[in-house]
């Protein structure tokens, strides 16, 4: 994929993620994350982002992205295309 649609990842999920953070139950945050990305992200979008997630050195994900990502991660990572 392109740099700019990695970066369009980026900031989407970002904001996801700030949506998502002012949330007083941290576990029903990381799981509203999740359940977004699952059902609004096609599976190619999701793959991308998860060769993101997998870069450790990726630090422009805000840190509540991550935490869903790790946590959900069986749950977004269904049904995705094989890496090429």
């Amino acid at each position: 994929m392109s740099e700019h649609h990695t970066s369009n990842l980026i900031v989407m999920a970002n904001r996801i993620g700030q949506f998502f953070e002012s949330m007083p139950d941290r576990p029903e945050a990381l799981m509203g994350i999740a359940n977004h990305i699952r059902k609004f992200w096609e599976p190619r979008m999701r793959a991308e982002f998860q060769r993101l997630m997998d870069d450790p050195a990726q630090p422009e994900v805000r840190d509540i992205v991550r935490q869903a990502w790790n946590a959900h991660r069986a749950l977004l990572c269904e049904a995705l295309p094989a890496p090429t």
